[in-house]
């Protein structure tokens, strides 16, 4: 998606946010991400804020609002500090997290922050008040019609385990940014996506495994389960590859290839 600088923004839209945190004296446009058509860190006088949003007219408008709602609501995640819509866009200012990205490497420091919040996120339920259609219908392709039940919960699940929607802070704690994927999932989901970016990362399947079970529910997930959701992500992952092809997408198809083999070996 192309991505704009602040100070292109029209001018109704500068003003409506100013008015709400003062005076802009500085803007950096992010370097990662594809989706926002404005994602920026903001300076005024007495502080730092992230800025992101579209055009109101624009058809994935939509998705900036789910996302301020459900990250209102999600553990590890920015507060959400108020909304615009002035000047033909739609913005959402979000607490500005100093951090860095994580090191998912083995042996990595981080990864026993990246545990404790995947654990937090296991015991979210999905808010009740947001409609978002659950995980397992975004996969409706890869998945029998008749989709068992263990792939059918209601928690929150933020789906894009990409290190770079985390941020470590001086603090340890590890932060999930950008939740516009988020959705209903079962409560072991995003412990599972992680396994793939482990080992994207240099992990063994069976390393990333390993860690994965440090989260609760993942270790009393079902077994058959587990292997079908590593299955079906594998089968759509490699699909969007062909068809909707992005740099990073190979990696993380081999990567989920390796899985499947691994848990196939093992007849998990």
């Amino acid at each position: 998606m192309d991505r704009i600088d602040w100070q292109h923004l029209p001018a109704a839209a500068r003003a409506a946010v100013e008015k709400l945190i003062g005076t802009v004296t500085a803007a950096e446009t992010a370097p990662h991400g594809v989706m926002s058509q404005l994602a920026c860190t903001v300076h005024t006088p007495t502080r730092r804020l992230f800025l992101k949003g579209s055009r109101a007219d624009d058809r994935q408008a939509w998705v900036y609002r789910h996302e301020a709602r459900v990250t209102r609501v999600a553990p590890r995640s920015p507060r959400v500090l108020f909304d615009v819509d002035a000047g033909g866009w739609l913005l959402y200012g979000y607490e500005y997290i100093d951090g860095r990205y994580p090191d998912l490497a083995p042996g990595s420091n981080d990864l026993a922050p990246l545990v404790r919040t995947l654990a937090a996120l296991s015991q979210t339920r999905w808010p009740d008040r947001v409609q978002k259609r659950p995980l397992h219908s975004r996969w409706a392709d890869f998945l029998p019609d008749d989709v068992p039940r263990g792939l059918q919960g209601r928690a929150l699940a933020h789906t894009d385990m990409s290190p770079h929607n985390m941020l470590v802070t001086d603090h340890g704690e590890l932060m999930l940014l950008d939740w516009a994927l988020a959705c209903p999932a079962p409560a072991w989901a995003d412990a599972a996506l992680t396994i793939p970016r482990l080992i994207a990362a240099g992990h063994t399947p069976e390393q990333a495994e390993w860690v994965a079970r440090q989260v609760p529910a993942y270790a009393v997930a079902d077994p058959g389960r587990v292997t079908l959701f590593a299955s079906t992500l594998y089968a759509a992952w490699e699909d969007w590859e062909r068809t909707r092809p992005m740099q990073h997408r190979g990696v993380l198809t081999a990567a989920a290839r390796d899985w499947v083999a691994s848990r196939h070996a093992l007849q998990l």
